[in-house]
Formats: C-alpha cells, structure tokens, sequence
C-alpha cells in the first residue's frame, strides 16, 4: 500500500528522490538519538523542499513512525510513492569519534528495505529533476530507464557498490548529468588519488560531469567543458555529520529546479546551495534542523560563500 498525498500530474519544477528512509540510532562525543528520521531520502527531501516540491520513492515498514510522516508533509513533501511494507523499518546504527569525519557503523538492519523495488507512478516519471540516492545501481537504471526526458539527473553511491558492482556504477555515471562521490569514492571509481586526475579519469570514462564532496574543505565540481568549486560554509557548532551529502545533492539540484536554469552560472550558484544545505543538517540530529531553518537563514548563508569566493580581478603585471 501506499501513502501520503495523491499522485497528481509533475510540474515543470518537480523533484524525484529514490532512496532510503530509514530509523537512526547515532551517537557522537556530544550526545546522541535513538531511532531518530533517517534515510538518503528523507535528508534530500527535507533539504531540496526549501526550493521547489519534492516526490519521495521509497519504503518503510509498518512499524514507521506516524509523526515522521507528519515532518515531511510540514515540508509539503509528497509521500504518494512512500511504501508501506509488512515487516519493520530499515534501521543503522553508528558513532562517531571526536573527529566527526567518518561514521563507524556498528549495525545494520535493512528489514523491508532489503527487498526495495521502486514503484513509480506517471507523476514520478514525469518529474524532470531527478536524484537516484544511495541504492543498488541496478535500481538507479532501472529508475533512469523510466524516466523519458528529465532535464537534470544526479545519482550518489557508495564504496560497496563501487567495490561489488563497479560496472553497473560507471554505466549509472555515463546516463546521468551529474554523479555525486566523497573523496574515497572519487579515488576508487578513478583509480587516482590525486582528486583533480580522479576527476579527470571519470569524464574520460564516459561521465558527463562530476561533483566530488571533500568535507569542510567543500565541493568541486567538474565537467567536460568547465570545472569550479565551493568552500564549505563555516559552522560554529557540528553536531551529527550523518546525512550532509544528500543535504548538499538536495540544495545543489534544488536551485536548478527552483530558477529554471542549467547555465554554468546556475551551477555555481547550486554548488553553494548545496553546499549551504549541508551546513545547516550537521547543526543537529536528523533531518530536524533542515525542516525548521527558514528561507533568510538559507539566502545569508548562500550570500557568505559568494563572498568568500568573489574578488575583483586586477591586472597583475603591466
């Protein structure tokens, strides 16, 4: 079965996210959740619904929170592809050292998403942004297969994919405008580890373009044609890493979506948005600080990293 709100025909500004929702128990040095919202989709939701409405394909068990549901409609989400399955929620659980870099998983329960098909409907089909989060690239083909004619397509993966199913991975790369990878997903899939030629390796591949995420050194962003980068915005306070990369896929194909434009200054200005949405997730727990931040808090931050990165170019000789 099905819930949430009634499919309904896409509209030029739709957003399709095929990932994860899932229940999170995290513990960093500061303090620490139990079965809190979590998932690749819930974070992209909650991030990419600050610009334009956002369509969620995924599952859950029957044992889904009810005030969980509640959250993304407060973001105007539509649930109408959020299955509901017999059996339990997909669950991880991880900690994090003082460094705050790296998740160490300590459990892992995919329950009814170890069976995750992804069921879409004409609005899904018909929505021209499209985010294939972190799932089996086998799914994200047979998603992109269905999909005829969207304007922008982002995907992420992980290492067990790129470990396992390397192939698969690199023909998700080639059908998608953009592929979005961490340093050591960069290195892996480019066999370089040096990020520039890593980058480099994968356009020459066959990827159209790719976005490589460094953490709080922030994001560069490189296609065949043009290659640019954004800071990470600085946080005062990181309290829960978990969720900052589909934080950022969800600014970065938001701002297109919310303009209308794909030009290069476009994608500038949505590496910074991504790079905005990021900040704001690891200043909590969850997907939480992502549903309540509003939309001057978004514009400021955005408006800081032009400044970091804008200067008045002068003739340096003669």
């Amino acid at each position: 079965m099905k819930s949430g709100i009634a499919a309904a025909q896409a509209n030029d500004r739709d957003i399709l996210v095929v990932g994860s929702v899932a229940l999170d128990s995290v513990r960093t040095p500061y303090s620490e959740v139990v079965e809190a919202l979590g998932g690749s989709a819930s974070y992209f939701a909650m991030s990419a619904s600050h610009f334009a409405p956002v369509r969620v394909v995924a599952v859950v068990g029957e044992d889904f929170p009810a005030r969980h549901r509640e959250l993304f409609r407060s973001r105007g989400v539509n649930l109408s592809g959020l299955e509901a399955a017999p059996g339990r929620t997909f669950r991880w659980r991880g900690e994090y050292s003082a460094e705050l870099r790296h998740a160490h998983t300590l459990e892992t329960q995919l329950n009814v998403f170890s069976t995750f098909h992804p069921r879409l409907d004409a609005g899904h089909r018909a929505c021209p942004f499209v985010f294939l989060a972190n799932i089996d690239p086998d799914l994200q083909l047979e998603v992109l297969a269905q999909m005829p004619s969207p304007r922008l397509t982002l995907s992420d993966t992980m290492n067990y994919w790129i470990a396992r199913k390397p192939d698969r991975v690199f023909e998700v790369l080639r059908q998608v405008d953009v592929a979005l990878l961490n340093e050591e997903e960069a290195r892996a899939l480019g066999a370089e580890t040096q990020l520039v030629k890593a980058a480099d390796r994968l356009i020459e591949q066959g990827a159209r373009a790719v976005i490589i995420k460094k953490g709080e050194h922030g994001a560069f962003y490189q296609s065949r044609v043009e290659r640019f980068i954004t800071p990470a915005f600085p946080v005062d306070a990181l309290i829960d890493p978990t969720g900052a990369g589909d934080s950022f896929a969800g600014g970065f194909i938001g701002y297109p979506a919310r303009c209308g434009r794909l030009d290069g200054g476009a994608l500038r200005q949505a590496l910074a948005c991504g790079a905005t949405m990021a900040s704001i997730a690891i200043e909590g727990f969850s997907p939480a600080r992502l549903a309540e931040v509003d939309a001057a808090v978004i514009a400021r931050r955005v408006d800081v990293l032009h400044r970091m990165v804008h200067f008045d170019l002068d003739p340096l000789f003669g």
